[in-house]
């Protein structure tokens, strides 16, 4: 515990783009005073994240849950599963493969002392256009919403282009939800005041070191509900853009939220890594 410093609360060491070198990463940030949560996004990730988990004493936690892209069979990054398409009857790239979400599986995993949450798990419409497919990741989001109620653990949420049906959702539904975390928080700041009522927190990685976007939200965001990511091997900050992102590079986050909101590094080191002890309930 003497060694913390920041907290990546949100990143995918367990995935092939790190194929042998997930050891090496998290050895890299747990030297370097930074612990980690890898983010389950289907049953594999999910599994290999607590695998890792068990393997440290320390500083390296996990989520299990299905991502909703993940829904159904659609096109997807080959750095998550590196499953080709041929595979699956398609040759022209890479996909997800679809699942059900099975709540007594995930409710096994999620019984593990290493697994601080669930998820991630939420809407996604970036490529999603027809109804039918909204409504499988609807259902797959609030079964995983009464999982976290169940296991008395908070949720990992993911939003992308939903946040009218994501608020939606959660302030109509009947839950009992521990304080829970929307990553890589991309929303606007009417968004966020709901998401805040709602006792939310929000993690923000390496885009904002590259784009100004997020720079009115940040500043209107209480720092005592900030969290740290990378969502490694994802959205490298700069300056080490080109390359494979990693837990390590969290403090370049770190830095560019000082800078933002006007306080030293220290100050965000120390408040959100009590956010995130505090939220994932770790002592």
């Amino acid at each position: 515990m003497s060694t913390l410093k920041l907290f990546d609360v949100h990143t995918h060491t367990q995935f092939v783009a790190f194929k042998d070198e997930t050891d090496a990463a998290i050895k890299r940030a747990l030297d370097a005073g930074i612990w980690l949560v890898n983010i389950g996004t289907q049953r594999d990730t999910s599994a290999k994240a607590i695998e890792i988990a068990n393997k440290y004493p320390e500083g390296v936690y996990a989520t299990v849950g299905l991502h909703p892209i993940h829904t159904e069979k659609s096109y997807h990054d080959e750095q998550e599963l590196g499953i080709m398409n041929k595979e699956l009857g398609n040759d022209s790239g890479f996909v997800s493969r679809g699942e059900d979400f099975d709540y007594e599986y995930y409710k096994k995993l999620a019984q593990d002392m290493k697994v601080v949450a669930i998820g991630e798990c939420g809407l996604d419409y970036y490529r999603i256009k027809n109804t039918e497919s909204r409504i499988k990741q609807e259902k797959a989001f609030r079964t995983q919403i009464e999982l976290a109620v169940e296991v008395k653990k908070p949720l990992m949420i993911h939003c992308r282009n939903a946040f009218g049906d994501l608020i939606d959702i959660l302030q109509t539904t009947n839950y009992k939800l521990k304080p829970s975390i929307v990553h890589f928080f991309s929303g606007t700041v009417d968004d966020a005041q709901k998401l805040l009522d709602l006792g939310f927190s929000f993690s923000f990685g390496g885009v904002i070191t590259f784009a100004r976007d997020y720079d009115e939200v940040l500043k209107y965001i209480p720092l005592d509900r900030v969290l740290l990511e990378t969502d490694a091997p994802y959205v490298t900050p700069t300056p080490f853009r080109g390359k494979r992102n990693e837990p390590l590079y969290v403090e370049e986050v770190a830095s560019k939220i000082g800078e933002t909101v006007n306080k030293d590094f220290s100050e965000i080191a120390r408040i959100t890594t009590e956010n995130a002890m505090r939220i994932f309930g770790i002592s």
